[in-house]
């Protein structure tokens, strides 16, 4: 019953965190108090603070395919280890998981998301630069409502720990999986260094079409939805998701090509971004946020079976 469940939400969390992650945009809910307080609710089930991996996402887009993120490549001075063990993290799950503890570290540590050198992670470095300290209180709240919701459920349904872990591993070893796929070996160009990958039909339009992802860096105002509609450009393909996720264990490799961050150091802050269509997917949000209350409900069952 466990592996179904923890399957089920990883299906479910990774079309919610589409919605996610059109609320980081700004663009899941035209009224920007309730474009945020659903990505907040989104992201309890992440589980992690709506605006700190907002931030993080939006400077994923001025720092895409750079030095500063580029985890396929290792360059002069790097520890070509710690560099597979980065991609290898993220293939694996591990990415995720340093999320979900980084809320426990964001609570008892906060400081640690001031600005600092790191000359062993240097995406970690580039992130921390970028970070809006206006938002840190905000940021502390969320990770104290996602430490007591989820405390809260394990008490409430009385939920065995590891069956609440692996069920949110479920989603995500998903998650983090494809966190670079899209990347991988791609043109090093801020906008154009993604792929648009291709999975069954039923998947897709499940997922919102979340892997049209090289549409979705050069039009990241348009909705995932309406990304299919888009005029195909002149160089667009759409290789297979699995091939492109097998593809990434070959690891990364050595590179002399330097590829500047034109953005290092650029503070993240919350622009209203204007929509090319406008978004319906409040409600679906709405329903994915209670399929999810639904996904947890039904591990009551799960130590009687």
């Amino acid at each position: 019953m466990l592996i179904p469940v923890s399957l089920g939400y990883g299906l479910v969390m990774n079309s919610a965190y589409a919605m996610l992650h059109e609320a980081e945009h700004g663009i899941l809910h035209s009224n920007r108090k309730i474009n945020a307080m659903v990505g907040v609710i989104l992201a309890l089930f992440f589980p992690a603070p709506f605006h700190l991996i907002r931030q993080g996402h939006l400077g994923h887009h001025l720092r895409n395919r750079s030095d500063d993120e580029a985890f396929d490549f290792y360059f002069d001075g790097e520890n070509p280890l710690w560099k597979k063990m980065q991609l290898y993290g993220i293939l694996t799950g591990f990415f995720w998981l340093v999320i979900l503890l980084g809320n426990l570290l964001v609570i008892l540590w906060p400081w640690y998301l001031q600005p600092r050198k790191l000359s062993l992670d240097r995406p970690t470095e580039a992130f921390l630069q970028s970070l809006n300290r206006a938002f840190l209180p905000l940021v502390w709240m969320e990770s104290v409502m996602v430490i007591a919701l989820h405390a809260a459920l394990i008490w409430w349904w009385d939920i065995p720990f590891w069956h609440w872990f692996a069920t949110l591993a479920g989603f995500g070893i998903m998650w983090s999986a494809m966190q670079y796929v899209h990347h991988f070996g791609t043109n090093r160009d801020v906008k154009n260094g993604a792929l648009n990958l291709r999975t069954w039909q039923w998947l897709d339009v499940f997922w919102l079409h979340h892997n049209w992802h090289l549409r979705h860096h050069q039009h990241p105002t348009i909705p995932w939805i309406h990304l299919p509609s888009i005029e195909q450009g002149e160089t667009e393909d759409r290789p297979s998701l699995f091939r492109a996720y097998r593809k990434m264990w070959r690891g990364p490799k050595h590179t002399t090509e330097h590829v500047e961050n034109k953005y290092a150091d650029r503070i993240i802050r919350w622009k209203r971004q204007c929509l090319a269509h406008q978004s319906k997917t409040l409600d679906v949000a709405v329903e994915f946020f209670s399929l999810c209350l639904s996904m947890f409900a039904s591990l009551v069952g799960l130590e009687d079976s």
